[in-house]
């Protein structure tokens, strides 16, 4: 034991032994990551989105999001056509809106908000059971306006970037918490 501290001079030996408890503890108590599923393979039709609005490339930028989240889990596969698959999501670009949120002394816009409305819906193909159903959901992201629209158009790209990646992993999240149940 001498020998062991001559390597370890700044361990306690209380430290250690806490240190030890706790992987003992989180190793013991089943603790597992409810962002995977590990459950029986399942295999998700991913639907083109409807964009209802004039920003091209949206439904595509979810579609990317979304596959890349759902790679996470070793027994969720996404695939591109409907026969053969366990579930289907679809969903629709309601509307996006970039309303001012503040304003300088010359009643110049000084920052916007990206506000973007979505809806979407995973069903069982086979039963036609809906798993999870949103109808209508905003999601908000602010960004500061600058005197150039290269920067304005690169910020308001950078928070809708950041929407996007945020309602792409709730669906994730949401449908690996329902998937069990099925």
């Amino acid at each position: 034991m001498r020998t062991f501290w001559r390597f370890f001079p700044l361990v306690s030996l209380a430290s250690l032994t806490s240190l030890i408890v706790v992987v003992l503890l989180v190793t013991a108590c089943g603790y597992h990551n409810p962002n995977v599923y590990n459950g029986p393979s399942k295999s998700i039709y991913l639907a083109e989105w409807k964009n209802r609005t004039s920003e091209l490339g949206l439904n595509s930028d979810i579609y990317r999001s979304l596959t890349r989240w759902f790679q996470k889990s070793g027994s969720i596969s996404t695939v591109r056509m409907k026969e053969g698959a366990d579930l289907i999501l679809a969903g629709e670009i309601i509307f996006l809106e970039l309303p001012s949120l503040s304003y300088d002394a010359n009643s110049i816009t000084t920052e916007v908000k990206v506000r973007l409305k979505v809806r979407y819906i995973l069903k069982e193909i086979a039963s036609n059971k809906i798993v999870l159903q949103t109808p209508g959901e905003i999601w908000t992201e602010e960004y500061l306006v600058s005197t150039t629209t290269s920067s304005n158009l690169s910020n308001e790209r950078q928070a809708l970037e950041i929407i996007i990646e945020d309602l792409s992993k709730k669906i994730y999240q949401r449908t690996v918490t329902q998937l069990p149940k099925l």
